[in-house]
């Protein structure tokens, strides 16, 4: 037995060796990501595995790649995986190990951000509930009781990721790994217990001792080993706190999150390319694109609060999983230009002159063999430049962009000259119009007589924080008391009832009868609702529902942050005498009865419940409502069109997608039909969709679809009609290219659409946008019979730009472009 033993012991120690010799080694300079000795530079694209399902994963992946990333970075969401103490689920869209797994079958390498805080417009930055209910607790800090915890998940995880083999050290796409998140941000308040704090995150990331290294986003003080790193708009001015460390852009925000109430952002393709090359150019290693696919909060996971259920966040591929071009193929053909210079840029020495105001040359040159490979930029926000390089040519550069010049003699691309085809998007009616027919309804209301009635699960002498009272178990906490007004006959007219609230809407009935709603706007929480009421001698039964709408998810000690009633005051003003009711004995219950009972879920049986009426009510508070409908054909994505309902909540074959609110519009100020890319961007530079609900389509993933009928269940909040309700495909309804000479124009359709009709095209000196293409002042006559012959009954089509391909050659030193508009 002994001899036995050895052996297999034997075995076990070579087959771990073999197993070790996989892994690979991960290291850097300031100048690098080394990879088995291979300098790299990374570019890498945020997409979160639970705002997409299973079934996307592998499509946004490929298309992650086919952009020319190398990397996919997620976090892990803390509140997802153990939504009760000690109590995990990692099943699902919540599989990070499979997640990982797709991202290395597809050839790619990945970034771990465990956090375990994430921020990331996360209902609560990701925290459980019940962690911010344990006695003691102090979240954030050098607290022993919350360290414990924070310690205890992120091992958790990372010993996942071991079982797994995912790190690179075992030969899984892991190459970095993230503790903490954009603490440097908000670490002021908490003083030395903070920097502690930040000390013992360190080190125990270290202890984990996973073979890669370890980051910490916007943290100036991180802790040697952690390589601290840059998030924003633009980084080409940050500097690592380490000389040695590579300079890393954590975030590259490509868009910005929605707001209930707010307009579309949109941060142009221009915008973002001028800031990953200007961060190259300075000395960048790694990008990350904060998101590359933003995908859906489904559930009640949208923090906030007033965060939307789209996180589409403008991002290269669109909340659907679609390209959101022109920024996609923009960045793609950035990446590539990149590329082509990753060994001189990992490896030589750089160098910088001046040319005029604002223009520089940095130029990269190899010690060994003396290649070049050039950056030329222009951040002057409205002067475009000429810059003669002497023996390298001569180079217009636009105002605001970047040249990347390979061999510092050839422009290969320029920021702002974008050669990718824009996609315009339109959302398909299921069926043609003419036989399209509007949903059958059935109906329920929610009952509500027992909170009416003042009728709840425990009582309190005080007005209570609803995320402790609820624990996220529900939106929708009940506040309920009694006032006798015997005695006061005198002052039972003009009484108003005033409540002040922490957030974030508020309904009130005062004796079974409803007196009216109020929420927060321009993104304020708190705000205070006066109603005028008729109370009677005798009791009065005060009933309040508070309804959140996403947890705060950032800031200095944001988890503190009251929720609902809590406090008040809660006042009955009469004529003469004001009565404060906030200290009466209060009842409470949490969420409602139809949650309670299961309405959304299909299978349950609840046939004695909907009712079949010839006339559906609408605009009526507090109802569910509910249709069945086929899937679509094809594959472009699904979405549900709930314009004219209220608030609410909507379940597709018993899942969610999310809280609904179309009947919340932007203003209609700050809109404009164009954007200037030039000058530096912020999320309200650039907004549309002013006038226009926030959030009115709302993404079914077909995986929750079923071939024998579907049923579609809403909660109604406010008051809305289902009638116009009904179910669309998206897909790409008009392409347009504007290519430069010599670049090819490519122009694709999708879900097997192809081309049906050229509206423009011409190639010359073109003007205008998409959608308003106009001839200029010449135009090779060719132009359209070119494009239709390439283009017209494909699904995709390319076409180089080129005087040879119009029959132009005579145009000397002339350079066309060529623009084209076509249908699908």
């Amino acid at each position: 037995m002994s001899r036995y033993w050895t052996e297999v012991l034997v075995i076990a120690s070579l087959a771990c060796l073999y197993t070790c010799s996989l892994g690979a080694n991960i290291s850097y300079d300031s100048n690098a990501i080394i990879i088995n000795g291979e300098r790299r530079i990374i570019l890498s694209g945020a997409i979160h595995y639970p705002r997409s399902t299973v079934e996307m994963w592998p499509d946004i992946i490929q298309k992650a790649k086919d952009g020319g990333l190398d990397a996919i970075e997620s976090y892990i969401f803390w509140d997802r995986h153990e939504p009760q103490r000690r109590k995990y689920d990692f099943s699902g869209n919540l599989d990070f190990v499979k997640f990982f797994k797709l991202v290395q079958d597809a050839g790619l390498y990945a970034v771990l951000r465990i956090g375990p805080y994430v921020c990331a417009e996360w209902t609560y930055g990701g925290f459980p509930l019940w962690l911010h209910n344990l006695p003691g607790v102090q979240l954030r800090t050098d607290n022993e009781v919350y360290k414990n915890e924070m310690q205890t998940f992120t091992t958790k995880i990372v010993n996942m990721c071991k079982e797994a083999s995912l790190f690179a050290s075992q030969g899984g796409p892991i190459i970095i790994a993230q503790i903490e998140n954009e603490y440097g941000n908000i670490m002021g308040p908490y003083g030395a217990a903070g920097k502690s704090y930040i000390q013992w995150c360190a080190k125990m990331a270290v202890s984990q001792n996973i073979g890669v290294p370890w980051i910490m986003c916007q943290q100036s003080d991180a802790p040697q080993p952690m390589i601290n790193t840059c998030n924003g708009f633009y980084c080409d001015n940050f500097t690592p706190n380490n000389p040695k460390s590579p300079k890393m852009f954590t975030e590259n925000w490509t868009g910005w999150f929605k707001n209930w109430g707010g307009k579309h952002p949109f941060r142009t393709a221009e915008d973002v390319a001028f800031s990953v090359a200007r961060f190259f150019q300075t000395g960048g290693v790694f990008n990350n694109y904060y998101m590359y696919h933003g995908g859906t909060n489904f559930g009640r996971t949208a923090g906030g609060p007033y965060i939307t259920t789209s996180y589409d966040y403008n991002a290269p591929l669109d909340e659907y999983g679609n390209f959101n071009q022109p920024k996609w193929g923009h960045l793609k053909d950035l990446h590539a230009a990149l590329k082509l210079g990753e060994k001189i840029l990992t490896t030589g020495n750089r160098t910088s002159k001046q040319y005029g105001n604002n223009v520089y040359l940095t130029t990269y040159t190899n010690a060994n063999d003396g290649s070049r490979f050039c950056f030329l930029s222009n951040s002057d926000g409205s002067h475009d430049a000429n810059v003669d390089l002497q023996k390298d040519g001569k180079y217009f550069v636009p105002a605001w962009s970047v040249s990347i010049l390979e061999n510092c003699n050839k422009e290969v691309y320029n920021t702002a000259k974008v050669n990718a085809q824009t996609s315009v998007m339109v959302k398909k009616q299921v069926g043609s119009s003419r036989h399209h027919k509007r949903l059958s309804w059935v109906w329920a209301p929610e009952a509500i007589k027992d909170t009416l009635t003042g009728k709840g699960r425990f009582k309190a002498d005080l007005l209570l924080d609803q995320k402790q009272t609820t624990a996220d178990s529900s939106d929708y906490l009940w506040y309920m008391t009694s006032v006798n007004m015997n005695g006061k006959s005198s002052s039972l007219e003009n009484v108003t009832l005033r409540v002040r609230t922490q957030g974030h809407v508020l309904h009130a009935f005062v004796n079974r009868k409803f007196v009216g709603s109020q929420w927060g706007t321009n993104g304020k929480y708190s705000f205070v609702l006066e109603k005028p009421v008729s109370l009677k001698p005798g009791t009065n039964i005060i009933t309040l529902l508070s309804a959140t709408v996403g947890l705060a998810n950032y800031g200095s000690f944001f988890d503190l942050v009251p929720v609902g009633i809590v406090g008040g005051p809660i006042e009955l003003i009469g004529a003469n005498s004001t009565w404060n009711i906030s200290t009466n004995q209060w009842s409470y219950k949490v969420g409602l009865n139809g949650e309670a009972n299961q309405l959304y879920n299909p299978n349950r049986a609840h046939l004695r419940r909907w009712k079949a009426t010839q006339n559906v009510p609408v605009g009526r508070l507090m109802t569910w409502y509910k249709t069945t409908f086929k899937t679509p054909s094809g594959t472009d994505p699904v979405v549900v069109d709930l314009q004219g309902m209220g608030k609410g909540l909507a379940w597709v074959n018993g899942k969610s997608i999310g809280r609904y609110w179309p009947s919340f519009n932007a203003d209609t100020n700050g809109c404009s039909d164009s954007c200037d890319y030039r000058g530096g961007y912020f999320s309200e530079k650039c907004v549309t969709n002013c006038g226009n609900p926030t959030q009115r389509w709302y993404h079914v993933p077909r995986s929750f679809l079923k071939n024998d009928g579907n049923t579609l269940i809403l909660f109604e909040e406010f008051g809305g009609n289902p009638l116009n309700v009904s179910f669309q495909t998206v897909t790409v309804g008009t392409v347009c290219g504007n290519a430069y000479e010599g670049h090819e124009l490519d122009l694709s359709c999708q879900g097997g659409q192809t081309i049906s009709e050229i509206k423009f095209a011409s190639y010359g000196d073109p003007q205008g946008k998409c959608g308003s293409f106009k001839k200029g002042s010449w135009e090779a006559s060719s132009s359209f019979s070119v494009v239709e012959n390439a283009c017209i009954g494909r699904e995709s089509c390319s076409v180089s730009v080129s005087s040879a391909t119009f029959g132009t050659s005579n145009l000397g030193s002339v350079n066309g472009r060529l623009a084209v508009e076509a249908v699908c």
